[in-house]
């Protein structure tokens, strides 16, 4: 593995590792890891959980532009999916609601850990919205195309259509592979991944 420090990068505290990577490519898997080796990780989707959860800050927004898709547990994220999914201008719509408050949850994340030597910031669409020129290095999550479509027939609701509509937001894991400082292979052993893992965290720790 090689790293091509960004500009802007090289003094930065903490040191900003962007994770990204493909729906069913095993970041979250990756982000656990990177826990367990005591580096704070933001999880960007677990904060859109929170926000859009019971009693979340962003349920009355999101209802007030797509009514009928929450309920007494926040957001119906199938409701959510099916008026947003394919529709770029409704899909606009709704990250313009959720991004501002993301960005902001963050930045707070940040700050706390402004006195740690690196910290991973775990952002699904690292690449699509333009969070790569933040970062100081990118680690990619990845593994064969079968396994990806097999992992993610097994979530409830998903459908082969609905696969289909979400990688076409997605940038193609070929093009993330090539942009990447740091590829973690998740096809592979649990115990193989956790080195690599391991090795990208000593990697910054060190330098």
């Amino acid at each position: 593995m090689t790293h091509r420090p960004r500009p802007g990068s090289r003094l930065r505290r903490p040191f900003i590792v962007g994770l990204t990577g493909s729906i069913g490519m095993g970041k979250s898997t990756a982000a656990a890891m990177f826990e367990r080796e005591g580096v704070p990780v933001f999880d960007a989707d677990a904060e859109v959980h929170r926000l859009q959860g019971p009693g979340g800050a962003l349920v009355a927004a999101i209802e007030a532009r797509f009514p009928g898709t929450t309920g007494p547990g926040g957001v119906d994220r199938q409701k959510l999916g099916s008026r947003v999914l394919g529709n770029t201008h409704e899909l606009a719509a709704l990250e313009a609601i959720v991004h501002p408050a993301v960005g902001k949850a963050q930045r707070r994340f940040l700050m706390r850990n402004r006195a740690r030597d690196v910290v991973v910031l775990d952002i699904p669409l690292l690449f699509e919205k333009g969070g790569w020129r933040k970062v100081g290095a990118i680690a990619v999550v990845s593994a064969p195309a079968w396994m990806q479509r097999k992992r993610v027939m097994r979530r409830p609701g998903m459908t082969a259509a609905k696969l289909k509509a979400i990688r076409r937001l997605q940038v193609p894991d070929r093009v993330k592979r090539a942009r990447a400082d740091f590829i973690i292979e998740t096809g592979r052993p649990k115990s193989e991944t956790h080195r690599q893992i391991s090795f990208i965290a000593s990697c910054f720790r060190a330098r």
